[in-house]
């Protein structure tokens, strides 16, 4: 038996009509991937299952820089300690091997070591030795050749463990990052339209007064990507351009910059929209480099941004005022923004369209105008109110004191009004 055809088209059914309705574009949620690199500028990275660990001897002074304070300053007291004893065995091996330390020695044969009669003693003298304190008690003599050639030995090797670990920790006290610290970010970033352009945004400042010279700006885009060969690549770094590109992105550092990157067919951001961004999985890394005015060491300082902390449609307020010749920065206002009018659809579509960058600025000159009007309106409500509540209260007491007008009539409007009545 055939299906009997309803009276209502087909077209105009309700799953027909539910086809044609235009569905938004659904997006998956964002998964949360673990940073590369952090707000600190530290790099998120484990290294495992290194199997050629004596690589990291062949450089023992790099190696004993990147250890922690606690683990320096172990190995520091340790390498003194070790040199004293071990020198304190060769004055005691000497002292015993010219008989200094028999008790029935004859008293006409001279020591080679003076007042050298036991280990501690020997000790005691390893540490005059290796630290130039000075002899006093307990002196070297010309009668044993063999202790003189340890006290050169000695001498030399105390001079090299001194450089060694006086350099060491001279550079931890003096490393890169630590000026670095001084070297802020804007706790987010922006993308807003700039020049007909939708940029992506960042600001960075330096609270020192000493510059750095030099100094340069770098971003990168880390995302995971698959090749057309179906190769997955975790960290894909992109570099990313901005406008000092033509000048090796050489900055003057003197007060707080906005670094701006322009949205073009070369960015990885070109066909992200607002929407987009939110949902993927992007990390931009922004770093600063530069050498050190005062020491002349080349620091780096590093943060990233994801997509969580891009906002789309902001602008950073302006902290620089001139204030009685003297231009100053107010840093409570450093990672402020505002929101400006900004189209929500991605770069590619905003250079196939451009229609969309004006309609956009001129619904928000509307609305910016109708603000205006409104508050302009509500102004002047308040403003006749109160002088309406004024001018009402002085009709009242004017009232209360004036006195009735008397109206004289001659006797024809007198009548008159009789025979109105």
């Amino acid at each position: 038996m055939l299906a009997r055809k309803s009276i209502i088209p087909e077209e105009f059914s309700l799953p027909g009509l539910a086809s044609r309705i235009p569905r938004k574009p659904v997006f998956r949620d964002r998964v949360n991937k673990a940073r590369f690199i952090a707000k600190s500028g530290s790099c998120n990275l484990a290294h495992k299952n290194i199997r050629e660990q004596g690589r990291f001897l062949q450089d023992v002074f790099t190696t004993l820089v990147d250890l922690k304070w606690r683990f320096t300053l172990v190995i520091f007291t340790m390498t003194f300690l070790c040199s004293w004893l071990l020198f304190a065995m060769c004055w005691w091996l000497v002292a015993f091997a010219h008989g200094d330390l028999e008790p029935n020695r004859t008293s006409g044969i001279e020591q080679c070591v003076t007042n050298v009669k036991s280990f501690t003693s020997a000790f005691l003298f390893s540490i005059e030795v290796q630290v130039t304190i000075g002899f006093g008690h307990r002196m070297i003599t010309e009668q044993c050749p063999t202790a003189i050639a340890v006290l050169i030995f000695q001498n030399i090797a105390g001079l090299i463990i001194n450089a060694i670990m006086l350099g060491c920790i001279f550079m931890k006290t003096a490393q890169s990052h630590r000026r670095a610290e001084t070297l802020i970010f804007s706790r987010n970033a922006v993308i807003a339209v700039r020049n007909n352009r939708l940029c992506f945004m960042t600001r960075v400042g330096d609270l020192r007064k000493s510059m750095i010279i030099g100094a340069a700006v770098r971003l990168q885009v880390v995302r995971k990507t698959t090749t057309p060969e179906g190769e997955v690549i975790p960290i894909h770094q992109i570099d990313v351009q901005t406008e000092s590109a033509a000048a090796s992105n050489s900055i003057f550092l003197l007060a707080p910059l906005i670094i701006c990157h322009t949205i073009d067919k070369e960015s990885p951001l070109y066909d992200l929209s607002a929407m987009e961004l939110q949902c993927s999985d992007l990390e931009v890394i922004v770093i600063l480099e530069g050498v050190v005015e005062t020491t002349g060491i080349t620091t780096q300082a590093r943060t990233s941004y994801v997509s969580e902390e891009i906002q789309w449609g902001h602008r950073f307020v302006p902290i620089v005022t001139e204030e009685d010749g003297v231009y100053s920065v107010d840093y409570s206002k450093f990672g402020n923004t505002v929101k400006v009018a900004t189209p929500r659809c991605s770069a590619r579509e905003l250079d196939e369209k451009p229609s969309i960058l004006i309609q956009t600025l001129q619904k928000s000159e509307l609305s910016h105008q109708n603000s205006l009007r409104k508050r302009n309106s509500m102004r002047r409500n308040n403003a006749m109110r109160n002088s309406g509540g004024s001018s009402g209260t002085m009709r009242r007491n004017n009232s209360a004191l004036t006195v009735p007008k008397v109206q004289f009539l001659t006797p024809e409007a007198a009548s008159q009004n009789m025979a109105v009545t």
